[in-house]
């Protein structure tokens, strides 16, 4: 028997800079949204409420916070997720 991963935290693009983010908001809805087909819920850190991943019905769940290590370890011990997810948020959530 496996064990079915339920809920993860997916860190977010973040604030939008010229020449960043714009591709990492893609490809973090793309996960957010093949998360969701594989019945996983989905929980997104991201303070940008212009990205399509703040859109709705994209991410089950969504904190408008900072990604930072204070936000992020206070969104995990509320949410107690089995995974976090990251490299779709770009340096932002890297640097995290």
């Amino acid at each position: 028997m496996q064990n079915k991963i339920e809920k993860v935290i997916l860190l977010g693009s973040g604030a939008l800079k010229i020449g960043e983010a714009g591709e990492f908001d893609y490809s973090g809805s793309q996960a957010l949204k093949a998360l969701k087909e594989e019945g996983v819920y989905t929980v997104l850190i991201n303070p940008n409420i212009a990205t399509i991943q703040t859109s709705e019905n994209i991410a089950d769940k969504v904190y408008f916070l900072p990604v930072t290590p204070e936000f992020v370890e206070q969104v995990i011990v509320r949410e107690r997720p089995q995974g976090i997810l990251l490299a779709f948020g770009g340096q932002t959530a890297l640097n995290c």
